[in-house]
């Protein structure tokens, strides 16, 4: 089932919208009364003296401010984890997981949400929490609020229907969708499963990767992100909004739906992208580049150049390069790499690595090409050819992501990862 949705367009664009005509005001956001008797209300995500060009704030014009909710109450955090991960200890080894089962009772998206891993600090707003969302069932009087970073959606099965405040974003496999910190939303099934991955982003919200001397176009342009239009649901009932805070789950009741905004500005609303939009820069020549080329979004660490967080996607593509091992080479390195894969194969990784599995490469772990593929691509002819119906994507961070007890010791977990790499034979002939 597809749903079309009218969006609005521009990657981080001061925009404005309204459902009913004159909910909006114009030339001040906060005057005395308000068309139709609405509630002013600011939202920020970043510190009101943030300089302009990082500064990201809505107003929303709404039937109830937030404040009309009742008192929040711990909950079980059931398989949600943030960082530090402390539960277990986090080794050196190449870890890869097959993908979380779908579930056969009924599931929803806070149900169906589990952490593999995280790096820096919940708290300390830096770092990230990598998640798999499996769920059967649309959220049902539920909403659901993330206190602790913003949400990066990569499904891999499925279509759903992304409830916000800002309005209704669609997005299915080779499509993403980011919620902006402290934006409450429901997950409305659009397929009878749906299954992904998120990653929360504790630190600076995602911009977009410089282009440097590629110049004014390629990589993801601006143009192609779409932001949803005002839609507001006036409901009453007995419903209920989780909240993640502080690492922790908290629940309170709430006797209508949080999404009763009429009308809203700003440039910090959740936003969709589809990822075969992205315009690929590569090697005509020789030499495979490093996979840095393939930046979707990053979030900047306070070291130029060093990302807290890269979103990384490797799409169809032609390669053309002469005289060269074309799949990615042999490598460590500083950043940490979590892989996941939403279609097809991933060229370094024949065997072993399906769509929903994941894998992770630490810092200053060694990975590459598996043996049968680095012999295959060593004797292949180097004629141009088109990498069809592939998508991986990676998440790739300045800190060390560390496994949750679940993904370490969880029946998803391959324990013979590292034997893809023990048939490498030694080639010498000095």
């Amino acid at each position: 089932m597809t749903i079309e949705l009218k969006y609005m367009t521009g990657f981080g664009n001061e925009f404005e919208t309204e459902a009913l005509p004159g909910a909006l005001p114009i030339g001040q956001f906060s005057p005395q009364k308000i068309k139709y008797d609405l509630y002013a209300e600011q939202f920020n995500v970043t510190a009101f003296t943030a300089p302009r060009c990082d500064n990201r704030r809505n107003w929303f014009y709404r039937i109830r401010p937030s404040v009309v909710q009742g008192e929040y109450e711990a909950i079980n955090n059931a398989l949600v984890r943030s960082a530090p991960i402390t539960e277990v200890v986090t080794p050196p080894t190449m870890l890869r997981w097959d993908p979380v089962e779908l579930p056969t009772d009924k599931t929803d998206f806070i149900d169906g949400l589990v952490t593999m891993a995280a790096n820096g600090s919940v708290n300390g707003q830096a770092g990230i929490g990598i998640h798999i969302y499996v769920a059967n069932s649309s959220m049902e009087g539920r909403y659901f609020c993330n206190a602790d970073g913003e949400l990066l959606f990569v499904p891999e099965l499925g279509e759903i229907i992304l409830h916000t405040e800002c309005g209704k974003l669609a997005i299915k496999a080779g499509e993403i969708a980011v919620i902006p910190r402290g934006i409450k939303f429901s997950v409305e099934l659009l397929t009878d499963t749906a299954r992904g991955y998120i990653c929360e982003n504790y630190g600076h919200p995602y911009v977009l990767a410089e282009r440097g001397p590629v110049g004014a176009n390629g990589y993801a342009n601006d143009r192609d992100f779409e932001y949803p239009i005002a839609c507001f649901e006036d409901k009453e009932g007995d419903f209920e909004l989780i909240t993640k805070f502080g690492g922790n789950l908290f629940r309170c009741d709430i006797g209508h739906s949080p999404f009763d905004v009429v009308a809203w500005t700003g440039n910090s609303a959740p936003y969709k992208y589809d990822l075969s939009r992205f315009n690929v820069i590569n090697t005509v020549s020789f030499d495979h580049p490093d996979p840095s080329i393939f930046t979707v979004l990053t979030s900047p660490s306070g070291t130029p150049g060093v990302a807290n967080i890269d979103f990384v996607v490797f799409p169809p593509r032609w390669m053309v390069a002469e005289n060269t091992f074309r799949p990615p080479y042999y490598h460590r390195n500083m950043m940490s790499e979590f892989m996941g894969l939403i279609e097809g194969v991933y060229d370094a990784k024949e065997h072993g690595f399906v769509p929903g599995g994941s894998s992770l490469h630490n810092c200053m772990s060694p990975h590459g090409p598996e043996a049968e593929v680095f012999e295959k691509a060593s004797n292949a002819e180097l004629a141009p050819q088109r990498y069809e119906n592939t998508m991986a994507f990676m998440f790739e961070s300045r800190y060390i992501i560390q496994p949750t007890k679940f993904a370490l010791e969880g029946k998803t977990r391959q324990p013979n990862y590292s034997q893809c790499w023990k048939a490498i034979k030694k080639k010498f002939k000095g």
